[in-house]
């Protein structure tokens, strides 16, 4: 027999209250959306007045916990219809703030303080890690990450910038600003993968390389530099992905590489916008022209030819959903690992060398 659906009239009272709140709450939501929907067309492309997308998406993450928070109180049928109504507007009003985001907002969606950080996409890709300390030198410098794991069975090399959540964490790791002894041990490690043939995954995000004294005492230029020639050598698979900023020297020294992938939200560029502003316009206050002019977005490097694929990210960022995040970096990873693997070393050291070489190459115009 199947269970009777009729309620009683004392628990029909009962839930009332519930499903009054729940229309309550759709209706709080939907008018919370529709004045994001309303200052985002109210735009018209001037862009001197338009609303800053990182904001709109976070007013769109804040209505989306509001209607999770309903859909857990399984409401009737007609709150359902609209919470649906809900979700494809919300969908619908994201695509179109992501599609319109400029390069300084795609700065700050870097900068997210929720984004993934390397670890967590070590966590979510690889399995068997087994990190590596110490650069046989000075110390170990907790800002570079760098050990041995199994890529898809596939034994490997595992190494990247690790920034933070917490305060205390973020002074452990010096703020993800590594030091002259965090990029010899990459360094150490990268020619640990080629004497056992290991492919090298890098990851980046980071500001730049650590800019404190101690730093330049203990030969920051020099360490980097090596990087750059070393890696330029190295006779195994070198994959890249900045995951979030790619910041001057300090990211490079880790990214030659046989392929450089780039998250969607990520930059990548040769000084901070602030910077560049403070050196150009004597006003760090320009820092959005700033990150216009210095093309730093994955789309414009792309059509530059300094990377070779952008990895697409969750809806609202790779900060939104981590597993998401790193599912999309997996299968780029996985595309790009099956193709380089078939090529000899020679091969992969002379493409590697050509790849930089005709990277910014520009037809100059006689008069």
């Amino acid at each position: 027999m199947r269970p009777s659906t009729h309620r009683s009239p004392r628990a029909q009272a009962a839930a009332a209250p519930a499903v009054a709140n729940a229309k309550l709450v759709v209706a709080s939501a939907e008018f919370l959306l529709s004045m994001v929907e309303t200052r985002w067309s109210a735009r018209n492309g001037d862009n001197s007045t338009m609303e800053s997308g990182l904001r709109a998406q976070q007013e769109l993450e804040r209505i989306e916990q509001q209607i999770a928070k309903l859909e857990a109180v399984t409401p009737d049928e007609g709150t359902r219809h609209q919470i649906e109504e809900l979700h494809a507007r919300v969908h619908a009003l994201r695509e179109q703030v992501s599609a319109h985001l400029g390069a300084w907002e795609k700065t700050e969606l870097a900068r997210h303080p929720q984004r993934p950080h390397t670890l967590d996409y070590v966590e979510r890709i690889f399995t068997d890690w087994s990190e590596i300390h110490g650069d046989r030198g000075f110390g170990d410098d907790p800002a570079m990450v760098c050990g041995m794991a199994r890529f898809h069975g596939e034994q490997v090399v595992v190494l990247g910038t690790q920034k933070e959540r917490d305060m205390k964490q973020k002074v452990y790791r010096n703020f993800g600003l590594p030091n002259p002894e965090g990029y010899r041990k990459a360094l150490r490690v990268m020619k640990i993968a080629e004497k056992f043939s290991r492919p090298i995954f890098t990851f980046v995000d980071v500001t730049g390389a650590n800019p404190g004294v101690g730093a330049e005492e203990r030969g920051q230029a020099e360490a980097i530099a090596r990087n750059l020639r070393e890696m330029a050598r190295l006779r195994v698979p070198i994959i890249t992905a900045i995951t979030g900023e790619g910041g001057s020297g300090g990211a490079l020294a880790i990214a030659v590489a046989d392929r450089v992938l780039m998250m969607e939200n990520a930059i990548y560029s040769v000084i901070s916008p602030e910077g560049c502003a403070s050196i150009m316009w004597r006003d760090a206050a320009k820092k959005e022209l700033a990150a216009q002019a210095l093309r730093i977005t994955a789309s414009d490097l792309s059509e530059l030819g300094c990377i070779d694929d952008i990895v697409p990210e969750p809806e609202g960022g790779a900060h939104v959903d981590h597993e998401a995040a790193a599912a999309l970096l997996d299968a780029a990873l996985s595309k790009h690992f099956a193709e380089l693997r078939k090529l000899p070393s020679g091969e992969l050291v002379a493409s590697r060398y050509n790849k930089f070489r005709h990277m910014a190459q520009f037809l100059r115009v006689e008069p």
